[in-house]
């Protein structure tokens, strides 16, 4: 337990509460819409609060729709397109909150060092991410590719480049941790995607030997090892086996047991950059019969991050009702918005509606009990109505407020397993407090240091009238008495 005394919460006593009726039995508070009403009904202790759901795009971090942009460095950063604080406000303004973001290196694929006006560059990216609340889906890669055909040689680097150009990042990768949502394995490749690649596998006919994937491997350890506390996404679901030396099908899948380990299996997810477009997805899935790579998949995505982009028109495949299905399956947590524009298109203003609510987690207050004990207990009720959960670590708290001072109680959960579709109860005993009648809050804020007092770093549950958008709170309208 901690006491931060602040003015910041002392606003939030003015703020007008939502109406609440009383049951007739007197144990049960509806939230409705804002009235000054609350202000006497908030002081009856020992109730439970129920709450309004929201059907509102909720502006959450890494989760949603993305927006992919990418930027070349090559004869010397000519080419460089930097990301702009416009771009992103109006991204923002669609109730998106995240980019992938794809840096081609191309004036360094045959060995040159990483120049410090690039990595500046990158870090003024950064800053602009920051400013705006946004985080990044990142990838690396030397070689873009164009229409085809894709004949060798492709241009991208060697693997003790590749290690090398890791190492020179990791600094600026370690510096920026809140802001990157997940970094996708990159390197290998054209667009980073591990396929036609000059030095990953036979560059006449692609196939990748065991020491080819050796070399793999070795690319995702050094990423692992740069980013420590966030995951690595890899093209396919043959790659994560081959990677981490797993099986196909739902029993070669991550465990709840095995999850959120620091292991590779535990760290590596995935991402579809063809989603929907055939059976296979063109050539996502790789086992005979295909169904095992997508067993393996609903599985293995309930505990680290899936996103990705669809790329081809492929009815009814691609339409609403499968495509919905697919990544309630694989518990999509972000999607691009702009590729492919006819499939999504085809899904209508309901179905983009929905997958907006939908991608990732969507965590929505359904309740929450106060004891008035001589040791006060908070229980608080949280459903997820999304695809997924959240993929990245972050404290649960409940927020104690009192004129001018703030408690925070640590809640003992782990909100990465609240998994879609379920409601998580969670407990606090308010012990060692002054005496006092204090304000609740629910609060999920950011883990990292750089963003964990930034609001737009918090999470927000999906409810009418709970929102404190300049504390990153979630209001309980709740009140504890400590005697």
């Amino acid at each position: 337990m901690t006491r931060t005394p602040t003015a910041a919460t002392a606003p939030l006593s003015r703020l007008r509460r939502p109406l609440i009726a009383l049951a007739a039995a007197g144990t049960t508070i509806l939230l409705g819409v804002p009235t000054p009403a609350l202000a006497d009904a908030r002081h009856h202790a020992g109730r439970t609060v129920t709450y309004a759901a929201s059907s509102a795009n909720i502006a959450n971090p890494e989760r949603g729709f993305d927006h992919e942009t990418d930027t070349h460095y090559r004869d010397g950063g000519k080419d460089w397109e930097a990301l702009t604080d416009a771009q992103l406000r109006a991204w923002r303004k669609l109730g998106d909150t995240q980019i992938n973001r794809v840096y081609y290196l191309d004036d360094f694929a045959k060995g040159a060092d990483l120049s410090r006006d690039l990595l500046g560059r990158l870090q003024h990216d950064f800053d602009v991410v920051k400013r705006n609340g946004f985080t990044v889906v990142l990838r690396f890669a030397y070689v873009e590719g164009g229409a085809g055909p894709y004949v060798a040689p492709f241009g991208d680097a060697d693997l003790p480049t590749v290690q090398k150009h890791i190492r020179q990042l990791t600094p600026l990768l370690r510096r920026n941790t809140g802001l990157i949502a997940t970094l996708q394995q990159g390197f290998i490749g054209l667009w980073g995607e591990g396929y036609y690649t000059d030095h990953f596998a036979d560059p006449k006919t692609q196939a990748v030997s065991d020491a080819d994937w050796a070399k793999r491997r070795a690319v995702a350890d050094a990423e692992l090892r740069a980013l420590p506390g966030r995951t690595v996404q890899v093209r396919t679901p043959l790659m994560k086996q081959r990677i981490v030396g797993t099986t196909t099908g739902a029993s070669g899948a991550l465990t709840a047991k095995e999850a959120y380990r620091n292991t590779a299996d535990a760290r590596i997810g995935h991402h579809n950059d063809c989603f929907l477009a055939a059976p296979d997805d063109w050539g996502t899935y790789l086992s005979d019969p295909i169904a095992l790579d997508q067993d393996y998949l609903a599985a293995d995505s309930r505990f680290v991050p899936v996103g990705g982009e669809t790329c081809n028109v492929d009815p009814p495949r691609s339409e609403f009702p499968n495509a919905s299905a697919q990544m309630r399956r694989f518990h999509f947590s972000y999607l691009n918005r702009e590729y492919d524009t006819d499939v999504l298109d085809s899904w209508g203003a309901a179905g983009i509606a929905t997958t907006e609510r939908k991608l990732g987690y969507r965590f929505q207050l359904a309740s929450s009990t106060v004891t008035s004990d001589r040791i006060p207990t908070v229980t608080i009720r949280v459903k997820n109505t999304g695809w997924a959960a959240p993929y990245n670590a972050r404290p649960a708290e409940l927020v104690l407020v009192s004129g001018r001072h703030r408690y925070s109680v640590a809640l003992k959960t782990d909100v990465r397993r609240w998994a879609a579709g379920t409601t998580a109860t969670v407990r606090a005993a308010i012990r060692h407090l002054p005496r006092g009648t204090y304000s609740a809050y629910l609060a999920m804020p950011a883990a990292d240091r750089r963003t964990a007092k930034d609001p737009r770093y918090a999470i927000r549950t999906a409810n009418i009238g709970t929102w404190r958008a300049s504390s990153g709170l979630n209001d309980l309208h709740q009140t504890v008495r400590v005697r």
